[in-house]
């Protein structure tokens, strides 16, 4: 008789319980935050200004503490015990990409993460590439950032982060001052990666194409969860949050492209 071992559950990408938050001055940013985002999804995170969008990222890689609730990484708990791998394990693309790029090259930036954790040599180099060639700049890697356009600058700035390979990839606005080509270019790149996706946006349309699920934060709560055309498409869910979409555009009439 075949004896079957139970496998333990892979654990959640990413899992808030509970979790509030004020500032020194006293304002509440958060109230009680409760979401579960699984390995491999790509989930937008929607909400209006003011809604705790930053608060709430910001907690995610332990940039902020100390307030109640628990945030959990891949089965890490955010804390100082484990704050060096839940910061790898959580990259940041944020809104400006001038903000992570430094070095006087497109490879020196990338490499600088993977070299801080102590990484040389060719292990370093294969990491640097695979990270550029993931993302279409590796023929770029010599090359000054500041020389290249906002949307390889973008590019850049993902592969910085996906040379830590991250659990979870976030992005804060990542569809913001892009041309239309390199718009696409960024949506083919970020479909085509095998990482945990948090993108938190106001850019509708993007996170119906790019997103099969969104939450909606809204005065420091989760106000709904489901699946983006859905959410999209509820008139009076999205003029109770401040969420309005393009003018023309019905996201009824939208297949979303989300597959890889």
């Amino acid at each position: 008789m075949d004896v079957v071992t139970a496998q333990a559950p892979v654990p959640a990408s990413l899992e808030v319980s509970g979790l509030a938050f004020a500032y020194p001055d006293g304002h509440q940013a958060l109230f009680g935050v409760d979401m579960t985002i699984g390995r491999g999804e790509r989930v937008a995170l929607l909400g209006p200004n003011g809604a705790g969008k930053t608060t709430l990222v910001l907690h995610l890689n332990g940039i902020l503490t100390g307030g109640a609730g628990t945030v959990t990484v891949a089965g890490l708990p955010v804390g100082k015990k484990h704050m060096a791998e839940i910061r790898r394990r959580v990259g940041i693309v944020f809104q400006d990409p001038d903000d992570q790029l430094f070095m006087p090259t497109v490879r020196e930036d990338v490499a600088f993460g993977p070299a801080a954790a102590g990484m040389r040599g060719p292990e370093l180099e294969a990491r640097v590439h695979k990270a550029l060639s993931q993302v279409g700049m590796a023929e770029f890697a010599d090359r000054p950032p500041h020389h290249l356009s906002f949307g390889q600058r973008r590019r850049v700035a993902v592969a910085t982060v996906l040379a830590m390979e991250p659990e979870i990839l976030v992005l804060d606005e990542p569809s913001s001052n892009l041309d239309p080509a390199s718009r696409r270019e960024l949506a083919d790149i970020l479909r085509s990666l095998d990482v945990t996706v948090l993108m938190v946006t106001h850019d509708l349309p993007y996170a119906l194409e790019l997103c099969p699920r969104a939450l909606i934060l809204s005065e420091g709560v989760i106000a709904a969860d489901g699946p983006t055309g859905e959410l999209l498409g509820d008139e009076d869910l999205m003029g109770a949050h401040r969420l309005e979409l393009p003018f023309g555009f019905d996201p009824k009439t939208v297949k979303a492209r989300t597959s890889g």
